[in-house]
């Protein structure tokens, strides 16, 4: 499994299409602060998008795809000089019956405006691998080379909130989940590479370190080995590797394995003693000690902690 895939599962994404927005004449809308990644597409027309206390909107076409990062609020307008009024609010008095929010603005001088959006929650405590050094507001055009493979998510997108379906709940969420891919795809394929550890995903030696150590956890890693791995001098990978990823590589692969122990702690009765052998631990007693330094807690309690949680959630 690749990095970016392997993440993706760890964070058990919790992923909550909303329905579709229809609106025609001019019209401005204000959202609140949310949590992780809010996400849409311009089925038809064109719109504007803004983070509040950014200096100026974006336009956004048909067949655009934009990403919402950093949690802030932030505004969607047909015409930005209007007041913008309470999304959230305005959007729950008018949702028809079939999921859609339809809204007539002021005049009809507009071309009338068709949203798909959606959002993401996660589980895990891993976010910042995918939030930390994105840009607020991610803006994929439909012109821009690649993103053939998001238009025909788009079709998808268009057709499952056109109305309520048999299953749509399930086709929505695999669809949101599908959307998040392709666009931190395309993202990183643009000549603007982000900083951070997408950044080291889109580096071709440091992201063919990363998805091995993804792909063998329990693999017994020195820095001169996976600098030969990915045919580098120890030094030049241990330097450009802490530059993309703000850390050294045998530091990351203890952090990652922490995060592999404490997702199966929280979601299934695998014994310690596999544990431990799977992320590189040679005896349950290691990984113990290792796990109750790294996280304050022995796995025992953690994985009790974190039934009682669950249950009362």
């Amino acid at each position: 499994m690749d990095a970016l895939s392997d993440v993706l599962s760890m964070l058990r994404v919790s992923s909550a299409l909303s329905s579709r927005f229809e609106g025609t004449g001019a019209w401005a809308f204000r959202f609140p602060a949310y949590r992780h990644i809010k996400f849409g597409g311009v089925l038809e027309g064109r719109f504007f998008l803004w983070v509040e206390g950014s200096k100026e909107p974006l336009a956004l076409e048909k067949g655009d795809f934009y990403m919402l990062t950093d949690g802030q609020p932030f505004c969607s307008a047909s015409d930005p000089r209007l007041p913008p009024q309470d999304g959230p609010a305005t959007y729950r008095t008018i949702r028809g019956a079939d999921g859609v929010v339809r809204y007539q603005g002021i005049g009809d001088e507009a071309a009338p405006v068709s949203l798909a959006s959606g959002r993401f929650t996660f589980e895990s405590d891993v976010t910042d691998l995918l939030l930390t050094h994105l840009p607020p507001l991610v803006h994929l055009r439909a012109s821009d080379l690649g993103t053939h493979s998001l238009s025909s998510v788009l079709e998808l997108l268009k057709w499952e909130t056109s109305a309520r379906h048999v299953g749509g709940d399930i086709a929505r969420s695999s669809l949101a989940a599908l959307v998040l891919v392709h666009v931190l795809r395309m993202y990183l394929a643009s000549s603007h590479r982000p900083e951070g550890w997408l950044g080291a995903l889109a580096d071709p030696k440091i992201g063919a370190a990363l998805s091995l150590m993804h792909a063998q956890p329990g693999e017994r890693w020195t820095v001169e080995g996976l600098a030969q791995a990915v045919a580098m001098s120890r030094t030049a990978f241990a330097s450009r590797f802490r530059g993309h990823v703000g850390k050294p590589p045998l530091d990351y692969l203890a952090q990652w394995r922490m995060t592999i122990a404490r997702s199966a702690l929280r979601h299934s009765d695998e014994p310690l003693t596999d544990i431990a052998e799977r992320i590189g631990y040679l005896s349950d007693t290691a990984f113990s000690i290792a796990f109750k330094r790294h996280t304050g807690l022995s796995p025992g309690r953690f994985r009790a902690d974190s039934r009682t949680s669950a249950s009362a959630g």
